[in-house]
């Protein structure tokens, strides 16, 4: 970091001066009629007349970003240097580029989506042409670009912003370990620097971690969280069917337009599907969204065009639409905070929005189970990642996967943790070791208990007898928190869910007659010895199906009590004939260019009686002889649901399984296509591993079945 000893303050404006210039920033980004509110005035003080380090705690649609324009405007007025805004999402600036414009500011971003700007950008900056630049927090990682754009800063007055600011603390329910760079980055700076963070969801113990990241004299302002124009009510449905029902004819009694939040894309996907099946103008907006697509189906639901996004926490704090009038949730986020994030999304500038929690706790619980097992690796997993790293020799994410259990997203994540404490060091080619490093038990242990209360809370709020908006803003540890008047325990009332046996059916149709289609694997992974390299057509698998995921409200409830019946002992799995039906019609529907000839099983460790029982009654429902040609020649591989990344699922199948010649079928049956059938696919690398096998061993097309995937 350049140093900033030669810096020299440029005036700023007196506190008389805040108060005038803020009125009439706030009536251009807001209207003629529009007045800063008194938290407001007190953080632009705060912040440009008083040189204090300021985090602004603020509700959602409170105008946070009103204050960092309003600062940039008047210190830009007289003559500092730009502000700088780390932001954590490409929507958020988005938004904030488009207001800063009606105040007069040239607002620039540097992000993933315009790589072919960065340069032209940089140039701007050191022209001075830019007022308001916004980067994501990954860009302070790259020590290019501090150089390029932090150099070209320093030599200057400027402020900065950390919107967003619950990020920074690893307490926060959307921490990015980036963000932890800002305590370098503000260390550097000269003490009369601005600096502001801002954020809408931060209880006590968020709050203080941030400030203490800004600075030891750092001023806390805080608001009362309550949202005048929220309207909470929770409507509990026993199945996905049911709530897909009440959703359909919920939705034309919902004004205006809004936001549907699942919590995965394939729920996403297949709700918004069902929506557009009954005539509603909806899209879905997932983490699967294409980034060129997303704003196209921004300005649409922002246009009133779309009735509803049905959408992951990938539309989350990003967005801004005003008069968004209302938000359900099919299944709640891990945490209230989280979900007070999500819900603020709605009734910023009407009097009336409506908030729907349709609550699903079995579901639900999986999922954040989930996300705890990705947010905090054990020691081991960070000992593992050390050990396989060297000083001054750079090792490759390609290569870590085969030495560590972990998935690329989680892999990145924990380098990322690392690399901000120093012990580790991205360089070109990959990373190397940085300084000693230990593993803090206590936070680990402290986060983990942490993560099971928030979702203890989330499974209570369905069946709170008091008010639910103060119960959230009891969890944020507002000390204004009361009784709102308004959700449905205040007024005693109770969402009406009288639902149409059609709808019920046609919905459970579409959740268990939805095909899942299982593309196959093309490419084996890099850093192992063997296998390796692409995987062409005369060894690979067709494209193939499943019954149902994991979750999604269909068939998925069936099999798992299936496959929990063999696993708790039972030996007498009875397979219902509409189950059997659903199966046979699976494959009726499936394109296939030719029809199998013969069925071959994946052994199965834990559920062979039920995989048996599926590969009997297909074979004697399509006449297709059944042949256990693929064996297990070693039970002493770890479990594959415990592999977390492709090199290790990999290694843990490659010489497990072996082709008995013997139980082929004769050459002319076994050269036909062959229904490959297994109980569960997840990463898909053993329907890979096994194609490969019997490809080899001379068979035709390999077509992959399976019960469940995920």
């Amino acid at each position: 970091m350049v140093s900033a000893e030669n810096a020299v303050e440029p005036p700023r404006p007196s506190v008389a001066e805040v108060g005038d210039e803020l009125a009439a920033h706030v009536r251009a980004l807001a209207g003629p009629d529009a007045v800063p509110r008194p938290e407001q005035i007190a953080a632009v003080e705060a912040v440009v007349a008083n040189r204090q380090r300021t985090l602004l705690v603020a509700r959602t649609g409170f105008g946070k970003s009103a204050v960092y324009f309003s600062a940039t405007r008047m210190l830009r007025d007289r003559g500092w240097g730009p502000t700088v805004v780390v932001s954590p999402l490409l929507a958020l600036m988005r938004d904030q580029v488009a207001a800063a414009e009606r105040l007069g500011l040239a607002a620039e971003t540097i992000n993933s989506s315009n790589l072919d700007r960065w340069g032209e950008i940089e140039s701007r900056i050191n022209a001075d042409e830019i007022d308001l630049l916004l980067i994501s927090p990954e860009r302070l990682a790259n020590q290019g670009f501090r150089e390029r754009v932090f150099d070209a800063l320093i030599g200057q007055a400027f402020a900065l912003v950390c919107d967003e600011a619950h990020c920074i603390s690893d307490w926060g329910h959307d921490f990015r370990p980036d963000y932890l760079r800002l305590r370098e980055l503000i260390a550097g700076l000269p003490a009369w620097t601005p600096v502001l963070a801002t954020t809408a969801t931060a209880n006590a113990r968020v709050t203080a971690d941030v400030a203490a990241q800004l600075g030891d004299d750092t001023l806390v302002l805080r608001t009362s969280l309550d949202r005048a124009s929220l309207h909470l009510s929770v409507v509990d449905l026993a199945t996905d069917a049911e709530r897909l029902a009440w959703l359909a004819e919920a939705l034309p009694e919902l004004e205006g337009s809004g936001i549907i939040y699942c919590l995965t894309v394939a729920q996403a996907e297949v709700t918004a599907a069902w929506l557009r099946e009954r005539g509603y103008p909806v899209a879905a907006y997932t983490g699967a969204t294409e980034a060129e697509h997303r704003p196209a189906l921004e300005a649409g639901l922002r246009g009133n065009e779309l009735k509803a996004l049905v959408a992951t926490s990938a539309l989350g704090m990003g967005f801004d639409k005003g008069d968004l009038a209302f938000c359900v949730h099919l299944g709640l986020p891990p945490s209230p905070v989280a979900y007070y994030q999500q819900v603020g999304r709605a009734g910023r500038a009407i009097d009336r929005a409506a908030v729907i929690a349709v609550p699903r706790p079995v579901e639900d619980a999986a999922v954040w189970r989930w996300f705890e097992q990705v947010s905090l690796p054990p020691e081991s997993t960070c000992r593992e990642v050390l050990d396989q790293l060297h000083a001054t020799t750079p090792t490759s994410i390609a290569v870590l996967e085969t030495s560590v259990n972990l998935g690329r997203t989680r892999l990145n994540t924990l380098l990322s943790i690392l690399d901000v404490a120093g012990a580790v060091e991205r360089t070109k080619g990959g990373w190397i070791l940085g300084r000693p490093w230990s593993y803090d038990h206590d936070k680990a242990e402290r986060l983990r208990a942490l993560r099971r209360v928030e979702s203890d809370e989330m499974l209570a709020f369905g069946a709170l007898d008091g008010c639910r908006l103060r119960y959230l803003r009891e969890r944020l540890d507002d000390a204004e928190a009361a009784d709102c008047g308004r959700c449905d325990r205040c007024r005693g009332e109770v969402v009406e869910t009288v639902l149409n046996p059609a709808l019920v059916a046609a919905a459970q149709t579409l959740l268990r007659g939805e095909d899942v289609i299982v593309e196959p694997r093309r490419q084996w992974p890099t850093g192992l010895d063997e296998p390796k390299g692409k995987i062409g057509p005369p060894d690979r698998a067709e494209p193939g199906r499943a019954l149902c995921r994991l979750g999604d409200g269909g068939w998925d409830s069936v099999v798992t009590a299936l496959m929990a019946a063999e696993e708790a002992g039972e030996t007498s799995l009875e397979l219902s004939e509409e189950f059997l039906r659903s199966i046979a019609g699976v494959l009726k529907r499936w394109p296939w260019e030719a029809r199998p000839t013969w069925i071959c099983p994946v052994p199965s460790r834990r559920r062979p009686l039920l995989l048996d029982r599926v590969c009997t009654h297909l074979g004697a429902l399509g006449k297709l002889p059944v042949h256990p040609a693929l064996t297990r020649v070693d039970d002493a591989r770890g479990w594959q649901a415990d592999q977390a990344n492709s090199a290790h699922q990999v290694a843990n199948v490659w010489g497990a399984f072996a082709v008995d010649a013997a139980a082929l079928p004769a050459p002319a049956l076994a050269s036909g296509p062959v229904l490959l059938i297994d109980d569960e696919i997840d990463s898909r690398w053993t329907m890979t591993v096994a194609a490969h096998l019997l490809r080899a061993a001379g068979t035709g097309a390999v077509l992959p079945f399976a019960l469940r995937t995920r």
